[in-house]
């Protein structure tokens, strides 16, 4: 569809798992020859809002429950730590050098509202973290150039996917975010590039 350089940040909640997977992948295909001067940018990053250590993500209403359990529900449904600077999981590390992917940084970081002027596609790996990308797009930056949109758009198939978050599971999640991110990337590229072999 296009000739010219694109940029690309992945987005997930806390920027050590799904998005640092997707980026690490999506550098691995922008490092081929076949891409030279087409990918000019890409990054990673999470949605959180920081609040005392934690991510306050959008609040769960629970109108049936008293005020202190609500409060207490709330508390403990919507708080996840926030990992500004850190490194990507252990686990995403892991897998990309099972698979070769040996040379991939990130210190993890929030996004911010001049990425949206900055990237040209804005990729959620999940509905939550596309509400959350949207909400903060909309508030005065309606004129930014970024497509934002679920990366799993380009699944290949009729329907859209997400990447769930493998945080709390075991190795397998990790492994299926590894061939999820593969395969949109592919799929993405041959959006972007029609005339260009991602598998060359």
């Amino acid at each position: 569809m296009t000739e010219q350089p694109v940029s690309v940040l992945f987005v997930c909640l806390g920027n050590i798992c799904r998005s640092t997977m997707a980026e690490g992948v999506f550098r691995n295909f922008a490092q081929k020859p076949q891409y030279k001067g087409l990918i000019s940018k890409v990054d990673s990053c999470g949605t959180g809002t920081n609040y005392g250590g934690y991510v306050m993500m959008n609040p769960i209403p629970l109108p049936n429950l008293t005020r202190k359990a609500k409060l207490t529900r709330s508390f403990c449904a919507t708080i996840a730590a926030y990992h500004v600077g850190d490194p990507p999981d252990d686990r995403t590390m892991a897998t990309l050098e099972d698979h070769g992917i040996t040379d991939y940084y990130h210190a993890g970081r929030k996004v911010s509202p001049s990425d949206f002027n900055k990237f040209d596609y804005v990729f959620a790996m999940d509905r939550s973290n596309l509400r959350d990308l949207q909400n903060l797009q909309q508030r005065g930056h309606t004129d930014s150039k970024a497509k934002v949109m679920l990366f799993g758009e380009f699944s290949g198939g009729p329907r859209s996917e997400v990447v769930n978050d493998p945080y709390y599971g075991g190795d397998e999640g990790f492994a299926k975010a590894y061939e999820q991110c593969t395969r949109f990337s592919t799929n993405f590229l041959k959006h972007v590039f029609p005339n260009v072999d991602p598998k060359a």
